[in-house]
């Protein structure tokens, strides 16, 4: 039993590092062929964002607002499976495929 207790005390200890390191990882997507660049952490903070000046020029503000969205939401998903990823390495199996702690 304390054999258990010890290996789940170390896995909450390595996945605090990990949740820690998360806001040092980034993932960058982008929309519209590359126009626009979305960079996001493990933490899914926005981090950076970059349009193509021509989409500036354009007089189209609703396609460079949904431009906007598409990358960023894809840049979200993105540090979510980063994320997911990077603390599967550390539960290992210990804990089932599916199942939701909050706060993970």
């Amino acid at each position: 039993m304390q054999g258990m207790l010890k290996q789940v005390q170390k896995m909450q200890a390595e996945m605090q590092k990990v949740q820690s390191e998360l806001g040092n990882l980034t993932v960058t997507e982008d929309s519209g062929s590359g126009m626009v660049k979305v960079t996001a952490n493990g933490n899914k903070e926005l981090i950076s964002l970059v349009i193509d000046p021509q989409l500036i020029k354009s007089e189209d503000k609703e396609i460079l607002e949904d431009l906007i969205v598409a990358a960023v939401n894809k840049a979200i998903q993105s540090a979510s499976k980063m994320a997911e990823e990077e603390l599967a390495k550390v539960t290992k199996g210990m804990i089932p495929p599916g199942f939701n702690i909050p706060g993970l």
